[in-house]
């Protein structure tokens, strides 16, 4: 077994142990704001990619609307934090006046 085959399998089982070990509320989190991140740089393009902006700003929405309360403490940050997102894609979608 070469030492990256090791590395990947190591690598595999900390990621599994973070899973078991992370409440589903905390890992959902940490998804909402990778999610939120991406649909940001997808905004931030020349020229911003509103397509995939909307793609993500839709799922962040679907997750957060069905989750609700149940994705714990933090809903208030998250359900902000897609508001901003939406803000930023109405801006990006203007048209420029030249």
């Amino acid at each position: 077994m070469s030492m990256s085959s090791r590395e990947s399998e190591s690598d595999d089982a900390d990621e599994l142990a973070y899973l078991r070990e992370t409440s589903v509320e905390t890992v959902l989190g940490n998804h909402v704001f990778v999610l939120v991140q991406l649909a940001a740089m997808r905004l931030s393009m020349t020229p911003p990619d509103l397509k995939g902006a909307q793609l993500i700003i839709d799922t962040l929405g679907a997750i957060i609307s069905t989750g609700g309360d149940r994705l714990g403490e933090h809903i208030t940050l998250y359900r902000n934090a897609l508001a901003e997102v939406q803000q930023v894609y109405v801006r990006a979608a203007q048209p420029t006046s030249d």
